[in-house]
């Protein structure tokens, strides 16, 4: 455990050395607070427009608080998922090409605590910049639109950080096999394929860790949750940590 600790302690520096466990939480802040209020002004940016149909803005309606902050959790599902894996593409690819690897293996630590460590890292970032935004957008949203159920507010971010994780989970997991560039693509590649099967087919793909931000949404307005897709993605990530170890282990790492 002490290994594991000094690992994770080792892997948190490396985010505060190269600012990830800062710009990626203003990312997050500035995502969370754009959305109440550009719903908030977005009246008097179609009165200050020029194309707007005549009759229309007489039809238009203020969104809920609640519909406003799941359209702010929503960004994390697009932009959000985006910047994290790029955040987290080199956790172990850039440790190979750099070297850091074969004097980590030369050690006595076992190649999961090395992967455990770094999804453990990435984890607690992905949390404090969740957090944060997720503040940012309720304090804005209450401002705003009214006030909100912060249980259920707690419960949709919960879900949506298990949804991001599981996009971490798969980027640490190529990045075990491929260099950082290739592994972002992978990983948003299959995390998007999950995401369009869910929407083709929803009732038949409604078990997919993709059916996490709807259920998101669902929580918000009127607090249904099922267990199905946060089962299949307590499974997916503990496959990646798995499989990340095992090719750790193969010192199957891009040369």
């Amino acid at each position: 455990m002490s290994k594991l600790w000094t690992l994770y302690y080792r892997e948190m520096l490396e985010a505060v050395r190269s600012y990830k466990l800062i710009w990626i939480p203003v990312v997050f802040i500035i995502l969370g607070i754009m959305q109440p209020l550009v719903t908030f002004y977005m009246a008097d940016i179609l009165a200050a427009s020029s194309n707007v149909p005549a009759g229309f803005m007489d039809s238009y309606e203020m969104p809920g608080a609640a519909a406003v902050m799941a359209q702010a959790l929503g960004q994390y599902g697009t932009i959000g998922i985006l910047i994290l894996v790029l955040g987290t593409m080199n956790s172990l690819a850039g440790e190979r090409s750099s070297g850091t690897a074969e004097l980590l293996m030369a050690r006595p630590v076992s190649p999961v605590s090395i992967v455990v460590a770094k999804w453990a890292a990435n984890f607690t970032v992905l949390i404090i910049a969740l957090v944060l935004g997720v503040a940012g957008a309720a304090y804005y949203t209450v401002q705003l639109m009214g006030g909100l159920a912060w249980g259920a507010v707690a419960a949709a971010s919960g879900l949506y950080a298990l949804w991001l994780l599981c996009a971490v989970s798969l980027t640490l997991l190529f990045s075990a096999w491929l260099r950082g560039p290739a592994a972002a693509g992978f990983a948003l590649l299959l995390a998007a394929g999950m995401s369009l099967a869910h929407s083709l087919l929803p009732s038949r793909t409604a078990w997919l860790p993709a059916a996490l931000p709807g259920m998101s949404a669902s929580v918000l307005a009127e607090g249904r949750v099922t267990g199905g897709p946060m089962i299949s993605a307590a499974l997916l990530i503990v496959a990646c940590i798995a499989g990340a170890s095992l090719l750790v282990r193969r010192n199957k790492l891009p040369n």
